[in-house]
Protein backbone atom coordinates (compact mmCIF):
# COMPACT_ATOMS: atom_id res chain seq x y z
CA UNK A 1 0.00 0.00 0.00
CA UNK A 2 2.81 2.43 0.87
CA UNK A 3 4.49 1.73 -2.48
CA UNK A 4 1.24 2.43 -4.31
CA UNK A 5 0.79 5.73 -2.47
CA UNK A 6 4.31 6.75 -3.35
CA UNK A 7 3.68 6.02 -6.98
CA UNK A 8 0.59 8.21 -6.85
CA UNK A 9 2.05 11.17 -4.96
CA UNK A 10 5.44 11.62 -6.55
CA UNK A 11 6.55 12.45 -10.06
CA UNK A 12 9.34 10.27 -11.44
CA UNK A 13 11.17 12.96 -13.39
CA UNK A 14 13.48 15.73 -12.14
CA UNK A 15 12.79 19.40 -11.71
CA UNK A 16 13.58 21.29 -14.93
CA UNK A 17 16.38 23.64 -13.95
CA UNK A 18 19.50 24.82 -15.77
CA UNK A 19 21.56 21.95 -14.38
CA UNK A 20 19.04 19.51 -15.86
CA UNK A 21 19.81 20.80 -19.35
CA UNK A 22 23.57 20.83 -18.77
CA UNK A 23 23.54 17.25 -17.50
CA UNK A 24 21.27 16.16 -20.34
CA UNK A 25 23.65 17.59 -22.96
CA UNK A 26 26.59 15.87 -21.26
CA UNK A 27 24.80 12.50 -21.33
CA UNK A 28 24.31 12.85 -25.08
CA UNK A 29 28.01 13.47 -25.60
CA UNK A 30 28.90 10.60 -23.29
CA UNK A 31 26.46 8.33 -25.12
CA UNK A 32 27.97 9.20 -28.50
CA UNK A 33 31.55 8.61 -27.35
CA UNK A 34 30.71 5.42 -25.44
CA UNK A 35 28.75 3.98 -28.35
CA UNK A 36 31.61 4.68 -30.75
CA UNK A 37 34.14 3.20 -28.33
CA UNK A 38 32.15 -0.02 -27.86
CA UNK A 39 31.56 -0.47 -31.59
CA UNK A 40 35.28 0.00 -32.32
CA UNK A 41 36.45 -2.20 -29.43
CA UNK A 42 34.08 -5.16 -29.92
CA UNK A 43 32.33 -6.85 -32.84
CA UNK A 44 29.28 -4.77 -33.73
CA UNK A 45 26.78 -7.44 -32.61
CA UNK A 46 28.53 -7.78 -29.25
CA UNK A 47 28.68 -4.01 -28.78
CA UNK A 48 24.96 -3.61 -29.50
CA UNK A 49 24.18 -6.50 -27.16
CA UNK A 50 26.17 -4.82 -24.38
CA UNK A 51 24.37 -1.54 -25.02
CA UNK A 52 20.96 -3.22 -24.99
CA UNK A 53 21.63 -5.17 -21.78
CA UNK A 54 22.80 -2.02 -19.99
CA UNK A 55 19.80 -0.12 -21.33
CA UNK A 56 17.33 -2.83 -20.29
CA UNK A 57 18.83 -3.13 -16.81
CA UNK A 58 18.68 0.63 -16.25
CA UNK A 59 15.06 0.76 -17.45
CA UNK A 60 14.02 -2.10 -15.17
CA UNK A 61 15.61 -0.33 -12.21
CA UNK A 62 13.96 2.98 -13.13
CA UNK A 63 10.51 1.37 -13.33
CA UNK A 64 11.10 -0.60 -10.14
CA UNK A 65 11.66 2.45 -7.93
CA UNK A 66 8.50 4.26 -6.85
CA UNK A 67 9.63 7.87 -6.99
CA UNK A 68 12.25 10.00 -8.69
CA UNK A 69 15.66 8.77 -7.55
CA UNK A 70 18.43 10.98 -8.91
CA UNK A 71 21.05 8.28 -9.54
CA UNK A 72 18.58 5.81 -11.01
CA UNK A 73 16.98 8.36 -13.33
CA UNK A 74 20.24 9.69 -14.73
CA UNK A 75 21.66 6.20 -15.16
CA UNK A 76 18.60 5.42 -17.27
CA UNK A 77 19.14 8.58 -19.34
CA UNK A 78 22.80 7.69 -19.85
CA UNK A 79 21.98 4.17 -21.02
CA UNK A 80 19.30 5.52 -23.35
CA UNK A 81 21.99 7.80 -24.77
CA UNK A 82 24.28 4.85 -25.49
CA UNK A 83 21.66 2.51 -26.90
CA UNK A 84 19.75 5.27 -28.71
CA UNK A 85 22.95 6.17 -30.54
CA UNK A 86 23.43 2.55 -31.56
CA UNK A 87 19.84 2.30 -32.78
CA UNK A 88 20.21 5.39 -34.96
CA UNK A 89 23.59 4.32 -36.31
CA UNK A 90 22.24 0.86 -37.15
CA UNK A 91 19.96 2.25 -39.84
CA UNK A 92 22.75 4.17 -41.57
CA UNK A 93 25.86 2.06 -40.97
CA UNK A 94 24.21 -1.34 -40.79
CA UNK A 95 21.54 -0.94 -43.47
CA UNK A 96 23.00 1.92 -45.53
CA UNK A 97 19.95 4.15 -45.08
CA UNK A 98 20.74 7.86 -45.67
CA UNK A 99 20.67 10.13 -42.63
CA UNK A 100 17.89 12.21 -44.18
CA UNK A 101 15.68 9.13 -44.46
CA UNK A 102 16.47 7.87 -40.95
CA UNK A 103 15.85 11.38 -39.58
CA UNK A 104 12.43 11.43 -41.23
CA UNK A 105 11.70 7.91 -39.97
CA UNK A 106 12.51 8.75 -36.36
CA UNK A 107 10.53 12.00 -36.63
CA UNK A 108 7.47 9.97 -37.65
CA UNK A 109 8.10 7.52 -34.79
CA UNK A 110 8.35 10.40 -32.31
CA UNK A 111 5.17 12.01 -33.66
CA UNK A 112 3.31 8.69 -33.39
CA UNK A 113 4.38 8.33 -29.74
CA UNK A 114 3.21 11.87 -28.97
CA UNK A 115 -0.16 11.23 -30.62
CA UNK A 116 -0.66 7.95 -28.74
CA UNK A 117 0.46 9.55 -25.45
CA UNK A 118 -1.89 12.52 -25.80
CA UNK A 119 -4.88 10.46 -26.88
CA UNK A 120 -4.37 8.15 -23.92
CA UNK A 121 -3.44 10.62 -21.17
CA UNK A 122 -4.72 13.97 -22.53
CA UNK A 123 -1.41 15.60 -21.60
CA UNK A 124 2.22 15.52 -22.71
CA UNK A 125 3.46 17.28 -19.60
CA UNK A 126 6.55 15.74 -18.03
CA UNK A 127 5.36 17.08 -14.67
CA UNK A 128 2.65 14.42 -14.52
CA UNK A 129 4.82 11.31 -14.89
CA UNK A 130 3.35 9.55 -11.86
CA UNK A 131 1.78 6.36 -13.25
CA UNK A 132 3.41 3.35 -14.96
CA UNK A 133 1.64 4.04 -18.26
CA UNK A 134 2.71 7.67 -18.38
CA UNK A 135 6.24 6.59 -17.55
CA UNK A 136 6.21 4.13 -20.46
CA UNK A 137 5.18 6.93 -22.82
CA UNK A 138 7.84 9.21 -21.33
CA UNK A 139 10.73 6.80 -21.82
CA UNK A 140 9.54 5.77 -25.29
CA UNK A 141 9.61 9.48 -26.16
CA UNK A 142 13.07 9.93 -24.66
CA UNK A 143 14.45 7.00 -26.66
CA UNK A 144 12.88 8.32 -29.87
CA UNK A 145 14.32 11.81 -29.28
CA UNK A 146 17.79 10.34 -28.85
CA UNK A 147 17.54 8.36 -32.07
CA UNK A 148 16.13 11.36 -33.96
CA UNK A 149 18.73 13.72 -32.57
CA UNK A 150 21.54 11.33 -33.46
CA UNK A 151 20.36 11.05 -37.06
CA UNK A 152 19.89 14.81 -37.42
CA UNK A 153 23.31 15.57 -35.94
CA UNK A 154 25.04 13.09 -38.23
CA UNK A 155 23.12 14.50 -41.19
CA UNK A 156 24.32 18.06 -40.59
CA UNK A 157 27.91 16.97 -39.96
CA UNK A 158 28.21 14.44 -42.80
CA UNK A 159 25.47 14.91 -45.38
CA UNK A 160 25.53 18.71 -45.21
CA UNK A 161 29.35 18.72 -44.72
CA UNK A 162 29.27 21.15 -41.81
CA UNK A 163 31.67 19.12 -39.72
CA UNK A 164 31.33 18.46 -36.01
CA UNK A 165 32.30 21.84 -34.59
CA UNK A 166 30.09 23.84 -36.94
CA UNK A 167 27.22 21.43 -36.28
CA UNK A 168 27.69 21.94 -32.55
CA UNK A 169 27.61 25.70 -32.98
CA UNK A 170 24.51 25.42 -35.19
CA UNK A 171 22.62 23.44 -32.55
CA UNK A 172 23.82 25.79 -29.82
CA UNK A 173 22.03 28.57 -31.65
CA UNK A 174 18.96 26.47 -32.43
CA UNK A 175 18.45 25.32 -28.85
CA UNK A 176 18.17 28.94 -27.75
CA UNK A 177 15.08 29.40 -29.94
CA UNK A 178 12.58 27.41 -27.83
CA UNK A 179 13.87 29.10 -24.68
CA UNK A 180 13.37 32.54 -26.20
CA UNK A 181 9.98 31.54 -27.60
CA UNK A 182 8.84 30.39 -24.17
CA UNK A 183 10.24 33.35 -22.23
CA UNK A 184 9.29 36.20 -24.56
CA UNK A 185 6.50 34.90 -26.81
CA UNK A 186 4.65 32.74 -24.30
CA UNK A 187 4.81 29.69 -26.54
CA UNK A 188 3.44 26.43 -25.17
CA UNK A 189 5.89 25.14 -22.51
CA UNK A 190 5.33 21.49 -23.40
CA UNK A 191 6.13 22.07 -27.08
CA UNK A 192 9.20 24.19 -26.32
CA UNK A 193 10.46 21.64 -23.78
CA UNK A 194 10.32 18.69 -26.18
CA UNK A 195 11.70 20.77 -29.05
CA UNK A 196 14.71 21.67 -26.92
CA UNK A 197 14.98 18.11 -25.64
CA UNK A 198 15.41 16.77 -29.17
CA UNK A 199 18.11 19.36 -29.88
CA UNK A 200 20.18 18.40 -26.83
CA UNK A 201 21.09 15.16 -28.58
CA UNK A 202 22.80 16.57 -31.71
CA UNK A 203 24.23 19.42 -29.62
CA UNK A 204 26.07 17.17 -27.17
CA UNK A 205 27.00 14.55 -29.74
CA UNK A 206 28.43 17.10 -32.18
CA UNK A 207 30.82 18.51 -29.60
CA UNK A 208 31.73 15.01 -28.39
CA UNK A 209 32.56 13.97 -31.96
CA UNK A 210 34.60 17.14 -32.43
CA UNK A 211 36.64 16.28 -29.34
CA UNK A 212 37.21 12.60 -30.05
CA UNK A 213 37.36 12.21 -33.84
CA UNK A 214 40.60 12.14 -35.83
CA UNK A 215 42.11 15.35 -37.19
CA UNK A 216 41.45 14.37 -40.80
CA UNK A 217 37.77 14.40 -39.82
CA UNK A 218 38.26 17.91 -38.38
CA UNK A 219 38.28 16.65 -34.80
CA UNK A 220 40.73 17.14 -31.94
CA UNK A 221 41.62 13.42 -31.82
CA UNK A 222 41.28 13.00 -28.05
CA UNK A 223 39.79 9.55 -28.53
CA UNK A 224 36.37 8.02 -27.83
CA UNK A 225 37.46 6.45 -24.55
CA UNK A 226 38.91 9.66 -23.13
CA UNK A 227 35.82 11.71 -23.99
CA UNK A 228 33.48 9.01 -22.67
CA UNK A 229 35.27 8.74 -19.32
CA UNK A 230 35.77 12.49 -18.90
CA UNK A 231 32.13 13.31 -19.62
CA UNK A 232 30.96 10.46 -17.37
CA UNK A 233 33.01 11.85 -14.47
CA UNK A 234 31.51 15.31 -14.92
CA UNK A 235 28.03 13.80 -15.08
CA UNK A 236 28.66 11.90 -11.83
CA UNK A 237 29.69 15.16 -10.18
CA UNK A 238 26.56 16.99 -11.34
CA UNK A 239 24.28 14.09 -10.40
CA UNK A 240 25.86 13.95 -6.94
CA UNK A 241 25.12 17.65 -6.52
CA UNK A 242 21.51 17.12 -7.63
CA UNK A 243 21.13 14.19 -5.24
CA UNK A 244 22.26 16.37 -2.33
CA UNK A 245 20.33 19.52 -3.16
CA UNK A 246 17.07 18.44 -4.82
CA UNK A 247 14.13 16.38 -3.57
CA UNK A 248 11.40 14.49 -5.47
CA UNK A 249 8.61 16.67 -6.88
CA UNK A 250 5.31 15.98 -5.17
CA UNK A 251 2.26 15.58 -7.35
CA UNK A 252 0.57 18.76 -6.08
CA UNK A 253 3.62 20.82 -7.07
CA UNK A 254 3.86 19.00 -10.38
CA UNK A 255 0.26 19.74 -11.27
CA UNK A 256 0.80 23.44 -10.71
CA UNK A 257 3.62 23.34 -13.28
CA UNK A 258 1.57 21.76 -16.09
Amino acid sequence: MLAALRRTHFSKVPEIIVLFWVTKVLTTGMGEATSDYLVKSFPRVVAVAIGFIAFAAAMIWQFWVHRYVVWVYWLAVAMVAVFGTMAADALHIGLGIPYAVSSAFYAVVLAAIFVAWYRTERTLSIHSINTPRRELFYWATVLATFALGTAVGDMTASTFHLGYLDSGLLFTGLIALPALAYLFLGMNPIFTFWFAYVLTRPLGASFADWLDKARYLRGLALGDGVVAVASALVIVGFVAYLAITHSPIEEDDALRLQ
